[in-house]
């Protein structure tokens, strides 16, 4: 099972320079999905900077108004330790980002020599995914012999003699868990209510100046999709495979500290925007709290009855696509096909900017403004060049429409009642939120430079 894969990226080099991230199993940009169990020195937000000068003008107050202030401060210093929470995994897939950056830069080259080779045993690889593969694996040598080094540097011990009690746990929470759950899986809520503070804190891992321990193995474990879970978790090896992935993150989050990339600058700022995002979306939780849910079948069913349009199932187009590296890329792919149709797999083999995708099932909700150029396509068209979302980049693409299904109006069931309570809580909820913002923009003058604001689908 391939769990993690290098992509190129140009996140923190602003210079245009190759940039190598772990793609997790979900082909999300990450490192890894633990969280880091140092607590990272950073700079508070500005918030915390306030609140601490507030503090000191609190005694000033009367006894009275003192007490309820004190009150307060509880509350916040509650909230604070949920946001460091928040952040955990945020500080150690961005440290991991800088150390892997740093030490992967300006190392990885590759000749011409060893691209035409590359070609030469497969030949379906053209020179720019050619190229591609033999950075990808560079840099995965590179890191491998870097989290080696690491590995070394700070002692680390597997504490195999609790990996049985590991198995035990696992069991437990998959075939016997406390409450009633629908999926056969163990979720994360379990993990978190079921597990006894002993058994949460059972080290796995120990090394200098941190652990890995139960509730970090089974975030690892909560972060793969049920299907791709490993089957094998009743065994030592199955337990010490899931225990190697957990510590992965961590060692490297530790070598960026004892680095001192905590202070990078970049980092500072986007931990910043991350904490005041949090903070955002706590106060918006704040300000609709007390929503009401539809509770009758009599609710839910008047509320389904005036808004079928909102239930109907959606569009669907099956499509063949070719991603390309560019506009030109794309267009030379176009011109192909104009000739040749009937050559599509073979263009596609061609131009395609990674290994060629199997043709999808996609929706609106996948393709976004794109969706209604692919929909007004004719059945079996070749269009293009168009735009489309992969991954968290905007590409230039070919697509082959393969099937169109128009969605349909669906009557009322019993499986629509949690997709009607959440659409009626939702629009209460922006209801309340769009008042909120216009209270807010009356009260504090703002002004728009539209003309500094880029169009980020504006690509080449």
């Amino acid at each position: 099972m391939k769990l993690v894969e290098f992509w190129e990226l140009d996140l923190y080099n602003r210079e245009a320079m190759d940039f190598f991230f772990l793609r997790d199993y979900r082909h999300n940009y990450r490192f890894f999905s633990t969280e880091s169990v140092h607590q990272i020195q950073v700079e508070f937000s500005r918030l915390k900077k306030v609140w601490t000068a507030a503090k000191k003008k609190l005694m000033l107050l009367p006894p009275k108004i003192l007490r309820q202030e004190q009150a307060f401060i509880r509350i916040l210093k509650l909230e604070d330790e949920k946001i460091q929470a928040s952040l955990k995994d945020f500080k150690q897939e961005n440290l991991t980002a800088l150390l892997l950056w740093e030490h992967v830069r300006g190392k990885v080259t590759v000749m011409d020599v060893e691209v035409d080779e590359k070609v030469k045993t497969n030949p379906k690889l053209n020179r720019t995914r050619a190229e591609t593969a033999i950075k990808k694996a560079k840099s995965s040598d590179l890191i491998n012999q870097l989290y080696s080094q690491i590995y070394e540097k700070f002692h680390v011990k597997k504490l195999s003699e609790n990996f049985p009690a590991v198995a035990e746990i696992h069991q437990r929470l998959l075939l016997h868990p406390k409450k009633r759950r629908k999926a056969w899986w163990i979720r994360s809520s379990q993990v978190k209510e079921e597990l006894t503070p002993e058994e949460k804190n059972l080290v796995l891992v120990s090394y200098d100046g941190g652990k890995v321990t139960l509730e970090d193995w089974f975030k690892v474990l909560c972060n793969f999709s049920p299907p791709s879970r490993p089957k094998n978790l009743d065994t030592t090896k199955g337990i010490e495979r899931l225990v190697d992935m957990a510590m992965r993150g961590p060692l490297f989050t530790a070598e960026a500290v004892s680095r001192g990339l905590q202070n990078n600058k970049d980092y500072q700022r986007k931990l910043r925007e991350r904490e005041d995002l949090i903070l955002f979306n706590m106060a918006l939780a704040k300000k609709t709290e007390g929503i009401e849910q539809l509770q009758t079948e009599t609710e839910l069913l008047d509320y389904f009855n005036k808004n079928k349009q909102a239930f109907r199932t959606p569009d669907r187009l099956r499509i063949d696509p070719i991603w390309c590296q560019d506009l030109e890329t794309a267009r030379k792919a176009k011109a192909e096909l104009d000739s040749n149709p009937a050559d599509f797999e073979s263009v596609k083999q061609k131009y395609s900017l990674e290994e060629p995708e199997e043709p999808f099932v996609t929706v609106p909700a996948g393709e976004g403004v794109f969706f209604e150029d692919l929909w007004n396509s004719e059945l079996n068209e070749i269009i293009g060049p168009v735009k489309g979302f992969h991954g968290d980049r905007v590409l230039w693409r070919i697509v082959k429409i393969l099937e169109k299904t128009p969605g349909e109006l669906q009557e009322y069931s019993s499986n629509l009642e949690g997709s009607v309570k959440s659409k009626a809580y939702g629009e209460q909820r922006e209801a309340i939120l769009t008042e909120y913002r216009k209270e807010l923009l009356e009260k504090y003058p703002y002004r728009i430079y539209r003309d500094r604001i880029p169009d980020p689908l504006d690509i080449q």
